[in-house]
């Protein structure tokens, strides 16, 4: 058995809060991964809910208790000032859940989650999703320390994660990749940006500094003509250009890197890849998810420190 009472053999009953776009890919996830029943989408809209739902077979809810007690499994992907109280919603109704990112947007209410969870012995991941492809890649297995990691991560303006600066919406995929390659913590953070009309930090560059010596250049953009995602890693022994858009990389170091890494299941759907290793978790069948609550935590940490020295030039 595990943390919620059904027979890991059994069909895992699944469930999406939030019927914004990653509410649909989520709820396209549970619908389509072997082994889980997708029930339904909770979401304040019932009208947003139901169409997020019912071609997938789903139904849609409006009240979130009765929508948990239909459950096995649920994922929160609404809005990231949501995702605390929601997330502590499913695990006091005895639920492994999987957050999309970020974990939250302070540091200690998403040390609420983990602890909540800890204390009930439940599964918590988060939608940090570049670690797959990372892993595709065969660069967590790369047996040196970076010296530099410069990435770019530009996109054009959307309506959506208005709720949060660019940091916590784009930069944090690239602060959790340096924290998954470097041996050491981030000690300093330097950042400037410009705000929308509304704001919220749209443009920011951050340098962010690890006790190793590590560098860190980190650069997006909500304002871009057109997607870019782009990262060079600097080893003592070479280096490694990536194309996330192209999914392609050039190799200079000795190390063995997958070339095609793109056509591996995983790379060629990570989200997928990161709800079943979500799921696994669950089921016992792995020792942790893709990535951790406290994955989560410590990228959300470097992030907040990243918007709090854009504050301190601003």
């Amino acid at each position: 058995m595990h943390a919620n009472g059904r027979a890991m053999s059994e069909t895992l009953r699944g469930g999406v809060i939030g019927a914004g776009v990653f509410g649909g890919y989520h709820a396209r996830q549970y619908a389509r991964l072997p082994g889980v029943e997708f029930v339904g989408v909770y979401d304040i809209h019932p009208d947003r809910a139901a169409k997020a739902a019912m071609p997938l077979g789903g139904r849609a809810f409006a009240d979130l208790d009765a929508f948990l007690a239909e459950l096995d499994v649920v994922t929160v992907a609404s809005p990231a000032t949501c995702h605390v109280e929601q997330a502590l919603a499913a695990i006091a109704a005895g639920k492994p859940v999987y957050v999309e990112k970020p974990i939250g947007v302070s540091v200690a209410e998403a040390d609420k989650v983990r602890a909540a969870a800890a204390a009930r012995g439940l599964v918590v991941a988060c939608g940090h999703q570049e670690r797959v492809v990372f892993r595709a890649m065969g660069l967590l297995d790369v047996p040196e320390q970076p010296l530099m990691l410069e990435a770019l991560r530009h996109g054009p303006p959307s309506d959506r994660s208005r709720d949060v600066s660019a940091v916590l919406d784009l930069m944090i995929h690239d602060i959790d990749l340096c924290l998954a390659i470097a041996a050491a913590e981030p000690v300093t953070a330097e950042a400037e940006g410009a705000r929308g009309s509304d704001g919220v930090w749209d443009l920011v560059r951050a340098e962010v500094g690890f006790e190793s010596g590590f560098q860190a250049i980190l650069d997006v953009s909500r304002r871009a003509e057109a997607r870019r995602r782009t990262m060079r890693i600097v080893y003592p022994s070479g280096e490694v250009e990536i194309d996330f858009v192209a999914r392609t990389f050039r190799n200079t170091t000795p190390f063995a890197l997958n070339p095609d890494f793109a056509e591996t299941p995983a790379a060629a759907d990570p989200l997928g890849a990161s709800v079943e290793g979500f799921l696994m978790a669950v089921r016992g069948e792995a020792p942790r998810p893709i990535v951790t609550a406290d994955e989560a935590i410590a990228a959300l940490d470097l992030a907040i420190a990243v918007e709090q020295a854009l504050e301190d030039v601003a």
